[in-house]
């Protein structure tokens, strides 16, 4: 069950150590590449602030962006910005999200993200967490998939098996760690192809933040993932 209160703590406690991390960089350091091909590292913190006032948008009724061309206007505007104008953007839009989190609402009411995308109002608060922890990587800074909570590799994992599965495009599939299972895919009585690994390269692979670098694949080749 989505317990919102627990992740809108751990969203905080992400953006802590985010901000910590980044705070040790310099302006030059911003301009360098990200681990996301054509994004700086400023255009990742640039889209992590904006992200927070769009999902403040989602919880308070109204459109996730104005649209697809102002979302992206709105990441390479903010992207050439100084580090510490950089970091006081995503704090104050991450005290934002908090403070639109704490308000008396329907946790169960349906909200419209992105894409027409649905989902209910309390997995708000999992969704930022879930930008907030993975663009942490994708800075390369130092923080690894292996540094993710665990609870999150195992949530995310869930999530990620979830979206794809029913795939027609994506043969059915058995994920394991060794300890936890995942079926994700095209439905089947029988999983075609078996991938094992460790959570953090199950994962890297899910977010298509890995290759099959770590895992072990049986039954046919790795599958490919649709974009996210």
């Amino acid at each position: 069950m989505i317990d919102h209160a627990h992740d809108l703590v751990s969203v905080r406690d992400a953006t802590e150590r985010l901000l910590t991390a980044a705070g040790e960089l310099d302006d030059a350091s911003v301009t360098e590449p990200s681990r996301l091909p054509g994004w700086s590292r400023g255009h990742v913190l640039a889209h992590l602030a904006r992200n927070a006032d769009a999902l403040v948008n989602v919880l308070e009724g109204r459109p996730m962006y104005a649209g697809p061309e102002v979302r992206d206007a709105d990441i390479d505007r903010d992207a050439p910005r100084p580090l510490d104008v950089q970091l006081t953007d995503l704090r104050a839009g991450a005290a934002r999200f908090q403070l639109a989190g704490a308000a008396p609402a329907d946790w169960s009411r349906t909200v419209e993200l992105r894409n027409g995308v649905v989902d209910t109002a309390a997995r708000v608060p999992f969704r930022r967490w879930v930008e907030v922890e993975l663009h942490h990587v994708d800075l390369g800074i130092g923080y690894e998939l292996e540094d993710l909570p665990a609870e999150f590799t195992e949530r995310e994992t869930d999530f990620l098996a979830e979206r794809f599965a029913g795939h027609p495009e994506v043969p059915a599939t058995l994920l394991t760690d060794g300890a936890r299972a995942w079926r994700t895919g095209r439905k089947a009585d029988a999983p075609e192809v078996t991938v094992t690994g460790p959570g953090a390269d199950l994962l890297g692979w899910l977010a298509g933040r890995r290759d099959a670098a770590g895992l072990t694949v049986a039954g046919g080749p790795l599958p490919a993932l649709p974009p996210l």
